[in-house]
């Protein structure tokens, strides 16, 4: 099932499609996957995400933040592998949820570049959102992609050229990911300004990409205002940070945190209608 469902499906329902963030293996693979079955909705009284991202931790990122790097760091010191995506994979799509994998592509091409694509279609996945691929040198991945049927989801950005912006949208499936700042992961105390004229251009040079903003979102009220005018609201460090809190209090395994953060990011996606 392609990744862009979820963002129809919301967009049938007058809304903006969320999308949540957490890496496998944090603070172990089996809690994560608890975790990510909780981002659904699973064990909660409130909406789910729409669409899971699933990050693999790696230990040179590029583009995760302090809050993320913590989580991947104690990760990589449990253990966590790559085949670990796809148990969380499974995980995710037994609820109904489609999954995406954020995964830089050193990793993949280790693992095998049409070996990975294969069972992650095999697990049920949806995609790679890959952060440090860029299309001109992804030949191998789009015809992995494009044999397995998978959604191939690349990065812009306010600094991309209008060639490069035009590019990347022609070799993107499914979506494109908006990073709405310059710079690394992490919360914000207020939404970027750069975001909405990143939307603007998207759509001004392929008006039928779906467009998914990530890098900043906090809260409800944060989702509410990007949901206004992007098709997805991706948020990351905010539901990383309180697997966090819960593993330094001594409760690892409590996701009661994690809940509450879900259900105001749903709420805020439902607040205020997506403009066109």
């Amino acid at each position: 099932m392609s990744s862009a469902n979820a963002f129809i499906t919301a967009r049938s329902e007058g809304r903006a499609a969320l999308v949540g963030y957490l890496p496998v293996g944090h603070p172990t693979v089996e809690i994560s996957c608890q975790a990510f079955r909780a981002l659904c909705g699973v064990g909660g009284d409130h909406p789910g995400v729409d669409l899971v991202e699933i990050g693999m931790p790696y230990s040179d990122p590029v583009m995760d933040g302090s809050t993320v790097q913590r989580a991947t760091t104690r990760a990589l010191s449990q253990g966590v592998r790559t085949r670990d995506i796809f148990t969380a994979v499974e995980a995710v799509a037994e609820t109904g949820t489609p999954a995406v994998v954020m995964i830089y592509w050193n990793l993949v091409e280790r693992y095998g570049v049409d070996a990975f694509a294969r069972d992650l279609a095999a697990a049920g996945g949806s995609g790679l959102i890959t952060p440090d691929l860029t299309p001109d040198e992804a030949e191998p991945w789009i015809a992995a992609a494009e044999e397995h049927d998978l959604d191939r989801v690349f990065l812009v950005s306010p600094s991309s050229s209008d060639e490069r912006l035009a590019m990347t949208l022609q070799a993107c499936r499914g979506w494109v990911y908006a990073t709405a700042l310059m710079g690394v992961t992490g919360t914000r105390h207020a939404v970027s300004s750069m975001a909405p004229d990143l939307v603007a251009r998207i759509r001004a040079t392929s008006p039928d990409t779906l467009v998914g903003v990530g890098l900043g979102v906090a809260n409800g009220d944060q989702a509410a205002e990007v949901g206004s005018f992007a098709d997805g609201v991706i948020v990351g460090s905010a539901l990383v940070q309180t697997l966090l809190d819960a593993e330094e209090a001594g409760r690892r395994d409590d996701l009661s945190g994690l809940h509450r953060v879900v259900a105001d990011l749903a709420a805020g996606v439902r607040r205020v209608s997506r403009t066109s």
